[in-house]
């Protein structure tokens, strides 16, 4: 298997995300991060939100979520991975070692003030009540770590508001991507260092950004629901041609 191969999903979101900013002359550091979900993808999108200097506030699972108003450190990630990855336990579980917090029961996240919102949990977690709540609290930006966690209804509204929003069919691109690299490892004998693989994914995400440029920038806005399905039917039509199907 590929080194960063569990970390590809979570890292990869990121890196689409900061594409985003950059193309706005900005960038992931002092953002307020909220994150949904707490298994492998949420954990490594707040692992890579904290190394490019982002503030996370939350994270969830099916009981709840927590809100960490000081921020989730890398300390207290290692936490949370070993209460979810070896203890099997329940988010709640946090609040018993970082008292300063607070567990919501039976809640989501998305009323929590944030400039970037990342749904890693599960389909249809972020509904319209949930996009209108962001929208209200300021949100600029939603990247979708899930498969498709956004309803159709909230995803409409952020293209009717013209908020930074990436579709998982981009943003979560990363496993698969980092999927074909090991692909490429077996097949050629070799054996690449995690930070080879970690710049090839950064670079692939790049360039998944820049398709969705290429296709989805209108007069003043950049849909990248739009430029990622455009990009998408290009290239299968591209191989078709190819490879003289058509």
């Amino acid at each position: 298997g590929s080194l960063i191969r569990p970390e590809a999903t979570g890292y990869g979101v990121v890196y689409f995300i900061d594409e985003i900013l950059k193309n706005n002359d900005d960038g992931l550091n002092n953002k307020v991060v909220t994150i949904s979900g707490s298994g492998n993808v949420a954990q490594y999108a707040t692992e890579k939100c904290i190394d490019m200097g982002a503030k996370v506030l939350t994270l969830s699972d099916s009981s709840g979520y927590i809100y960490d108003k000081d921020g989730i450190d890398k300390e207290k990630l290692e936490y949370i991975m070993e209460l979810k990855n070896v203890k099997r336990k329940r988010i709640s579980d946090y609040i018993k070692k970082y008292s300063k917090a607070e567990f919501h029961s039976n809640k989501n996240p998305w009323s929590v003030k944030c400039d970037i919102a990342i749904p890693c949990a599960t389909e249809n977690e972020l509904n319209l009540d949930d996009a209108n709540e962001l929208l209200k609290n300021g949100c600029k930006t939603v990247g979708e770590g899930a498969n498709m966690p956004c309803t159709r209804d909230a995803v409409s509204l952020f293209l009717k508001n013209k908020i930074q929003y990436a579709p998982g069919k981009a943003s979560n691109a990363g496993g698969v991507a980092v999927s074909g690299l090991e692909m490429a490892q077996n097949s050629l004998r070799y054996t690449w260092s995690r930070e080879v693989v970690d710049g090839k994914l950064k670079e692939i995400m790049s360039d998944i950004h820049s398709s969705c440029l290429k296709y989805g920038t209108d007069k003043d806005y950049i849909n990248y629901v739009k430029g990622a399905n455009i990009a998408g039917f290009v290239k299968v039509a591209d191989a078709m041609l190819a490879q003289g199907v058509v």
